[in-house]
């Protein structure tokens, strides 16, 4: 409250006899007030300042006196507490005074160029208080729409008395923001990105002309202040200019208020549906009244309660299984019968096993084999017939071979190179000794060309 008052510092016997004047600090002693402001400090509630004028003696000067004033902190703290306790007070509008204004200030952003810091600084801050004062605003009044408070005064009978009065001006506003919104957002694409640069640069500077006592403060500003006005100028084109990743906030606006209408005009048609369907009830229920006094026989007032209330005791099944038919006016009864197992619901249940015997696949494998052994005697046959005088020399073969070929060289020369002799044996029983030649040579094969060193496989024995 002090500091509201301009009353930056305070020494302790003035925070002292401030609060003695309140009734529930009647008792407080000086003692306690300093134990208080120690711990405020701690916490950095205050920050303290040594007093040097008011020292006397060496005791005073021991003492310390201070002068005690609220860090920043503090003070957004204590303001955020008064705005809460005064927030049912405050209400959001949709006026359309912000976008007026804010279409003025950008057509004087030609002239921010050649103006002034002083005219700069007091232009860009008047554009950015309407900026935040609409977005807040909008924010606000459309906020209280989902709320559960006004969830119930939307559903409520008194409120279709007032939805033409909300309507209308939720419509009023959906047409100027159409209007006022375009014409920004032309006016916002008109500008050069030079002139932007150029305005939001002289933003900054005006910002850093204003002088601060706290040097450290003051060599960190100027970082901290370009990208705040650069953000809050990217802040103003996204509500008004779509992307290809987003819409603009504009048309969120739009959207969210069209959404409020039709919820409006939705809850007054129920509201009213319900109103009627309770009257025309009431006049069929006199009217059944009169057919069951009329009724003849017990069986035929079971019929018209039947009618009238339905089935008293109903078991619902339903089936994963086809139609005969889509007709959506076709009868139950026009169905053809079908059947559906149930099985029981228990955790010892087992379907039973139907057994059946299982026939001989002998001959089926006898042909498999057959059928491999004949690929193993075709390759081994084609590989043989290029060895000449004990040698197989990668180099003379030049016609194109088959895959399984090319794999039984290529294991045999991989075989031997694991070993230090460079030697080996083939499934057919034969040894080897593996060469390696001079360059490379290609395999030509059918599924490609391999490219491989020019290796010689010297064979034993016949």
């Amino acid at each position: 409250m002090e500091y509201e008052k301009m009353h930056f510092q305070l020494y302790k016997e003035d925070v002292f006899e401030l609060l003695r004047e309140c009734p529930e600090c009647a008792d407080y002693s000086m003692e306690q007030l300093k134990l208080d402001l120690e711990a405020l400090v701690g916490w950095k509630n205050l920050v303290p300042i040594q007093d040097p004028k008011r020292v006397y003696t060496i005791a005073e000067y021991k003492n310390k006196q201070f002068r005690y004033t609220m860090s920043d902190v503090a003070v957004e703290v204590e303001r955020m507490t008064v705005r809460l306790e005064t927030l049912f007070m405050e209400s959001g509008n949709l006026s359309m005074n912000y976008f007026v204004r804010l279409e003025e200030a950008l057509g004087e952003m030609e002239q921010m160029s050649r103006r002034s810091l002083r005219e700069v600084n007091e232009w860009w801050s008047n554009f950015q208080e309407d900026f935040k004062r609409l977005n807040r605003n909008y924010q606000d009044y459309l906020r209280e729409f989902y709320s559960g408070s006004s969830e119930k005064v939307l559903k409520s009978v008194e409120f279709v008395i007032h939805k033409d009065r909300f309507i209308s001006y939720l419509q009023e506003f959906i047409r100027q923001l159409q209007s006022r919104s375009m014409r920004i957002e032309r006016r916002i694409l008109s500008l050069p990105d030079s002139l932007v640069k150029e305005v939001l640069d002289r933003v900054v500077e005006s910002e850093l002309a204003i002088p601060h006592p706290d040097s450290q403060i003051q060599s960190l500003r100027e970082s901290s202040i370009r990208d705040s006005v650069y953000g809050r100028w990217d802040s103003v084109k996204g509500w008004f200019l779509s992307t290809e990743k987003s819409p603009s906030e504009s048309r969120k606006v739009l959207d969210i208020t069209d959404e409020i209408i039709r919820k409006i005009i939705q809850n007054a048609a129920l509201i009213v549906q319900l109103q009627n369907w309770g009257i025309s009830r009431k006049d069929d229920y006199k009217k059944f009244l009169e057919l069951f006094g009329v009724c003849e026989s017990l069986e035929e007032a079971h019929k018209l309660s039947a009618h009238v209330f339905g089935i008293r005791q109903v078991r619902h099944l339903r089936v994963d299984q086809g139609r005969s038919t889509d007709a959506i006016n076709s009868s139950v009864f026009e169905e053809e019968p079908s059947e559906y197992e149930v099985k029981p619901h228990t955790r010892t249940y087992r379907p039973r096993i139907q057994k059946s015997g299982f026939g001989s696949k002998a001959l089926e494998k006898a042909a498999q084999r057959n059928q491999y052994l004949r690929g193993l005697e075709e390759d081994r046959d084609l590989v043989l017939r290029y060895i000449r005088d004990k040698r197989l020399d990668i180099c003379q073969i030049t016609d194109c071979i088959p895959a399984a070929t090319r794999e039984t060289l290529l294991r045999w020369i991989a075989q031997a190179n694991l070993t230090s002799s460079k030697s080996g044996r083939t499934e057919y029983g034969q040894a080897f000794r593996l060469i390696r030649g001079e360059g490379t040579h290609t395999l030509c094969c059918e599924d490609g060309d391999l490219e491989i060193p020019a290796y010689i496989l010297e064979f034993e024995g016949e």
